[in-house]
């Protein structure tokens, strides 16, 4: 099975991104994907099982408990097939970029304190 099979599927994407942020127990996760997409916990597990079989995970034994982590080295995979593509973002990004700088000199400007000093006139009036 490719890289891109075993990502194309949304479950596995989203255990994924919920392992992303640290190991966590099966129970754990199959709690999260259950309330989420409404399938039974075998149904979770088989999910686990692909990810771990595919290399995306790893899964070491504490007590009863099953903890799993995210496994990067086909995510570098994906990464640098990736890499051809990234011309096509990157100049959109940079394109972004440069109009918030744009927009965020326009603003300086359009905020800069003007050279003319009408306090001097205020605080004559001011005082007698």
């Amino acid at each position: 099975m490719h890289a891109f099979d075993v990502l194309g599927d949304p479950v596995r994407r989203r255990i994924l991104e919920l392992l992303a942020d640290g190991e966590q127990t099966s129970g754990a996760v199959s709690a999260i994907i259950q309330e989420e997409f409404g399938i039974s916990q075998p149904g979770v597990s088989q999910h686990l099982r692909v990810l771990r079989e595919h290399g995306f995970t790893t899964v070491r034994a504490e007590g009863t408990r099953r903890l799993y982590a995210v496994d990067s080295a086909p995510l570098q995979e994906v990464d640098l097939w990736l890499e051809r593509f990234r011309r096509f973002w990157n100049q959109h990004l940079d394109a972004l970029a440069t109009e918030l700088a744009r927009g965020r000199r326009e603003r300086r400007l359009h905020n800069a304190p003007t050279t003319t000093d009408d306090t001097s006139y205020t605080r004559e009036k001011e005082d007698p």
